[in-house]
C-alpha cells in the first residue's frame, strides 16, 4: 500500500466534503448541510482560506484527510496549528495512513515555526485517544473545551 499525504486544493473540496461527511457517520453527528457544504468549497476556493485540508491517498484513491488552521500562543509568543480534524476511513485504518497524516502535519507545523499542536477528541473515542499518545500527544486534563454557538436562535 502506497501512502501518499498532499496539501488539498479547491478541485478537492468534493472529497473533503465526502471524508467530513463520513467522519460525521462515525461520530454520530449531523453531516454539513447543503449551505455549509458550498461555505466549504468556497473556503477552499479562497486566496485566503482561514482553514487548510491535506489528503491522504493510498494508490491514488482518497482514504483521509486533515482539517487544520494556525492560531497563536500569546504565553508562548509563537503559532499554534490547531487539528480540526483528522479522519480516516474504516477500511484504511491499521495501515499507517493516520500516522502518516499525523507526521506530515507534525513536520509542516515545524516547518512554520509552530510552538505546539493542539486538538481535542471526544471522551468516548478511546482509539484515537491510543493513537494520540502513541504519536506524542499529551492529555491536557486541567483543560475544558467551551463553545459559544453563535448561529443558533
Amino acid at each position: 500500500m502506497n501512502i501518499a499525504v498532499r496539501q488539498a486544493t479547491a478541485a478537492d473540496a468534493p472529497v473533503v466534503v465526502n471524508l467530513i461527511e463520513a467522519l460525521a457517520e462515525y461520530e454520530a453527528l449531523e453531516p454539513p448541510s447543503d449551505e455549509a457544504r458550498a461555505r466549504l468549497a468556497a473556503e477552499m476556493a479562497s486566496p485566503n482560506p482561514r482553514f487548510e485540508a491535506f489528503i491522504a491517498e493510498c494508490d491514488g484513491e482518497p482514504v483521509g484527510f486533515t482539517l487544520v488552521f494556525e492560531t497563536y500562543s500569546s504565553f508562548l509568543a509563537k503559532p499554534k496549528l490547531y487539528l480540526e480534524d483528522i479522519f480516516v476511513l474504516p477500511a484504511f485504518r491499521r495501515h499507517g495512513v493516520g500516522k502518516a497524516l499525523f507526521e506530515y502535519l507534525a513536520a509542516e507545523a515545524r516547518r512554520r515555526g509552530c510552538a505546539v499542536m493542539e486538538w481535542t477528541a471526544l471522551d468516548w473515542n478511546t482509539p484515537a485517544h491510543k493513537f494520540y499518545g502513541k504519536m506524542g500527544g499529551r492529555h491536557l486534563k486541567a483543560w475544558q473545551v467551551f463553545r459559544l454557538d453563535l448561529d443558533a436562535p
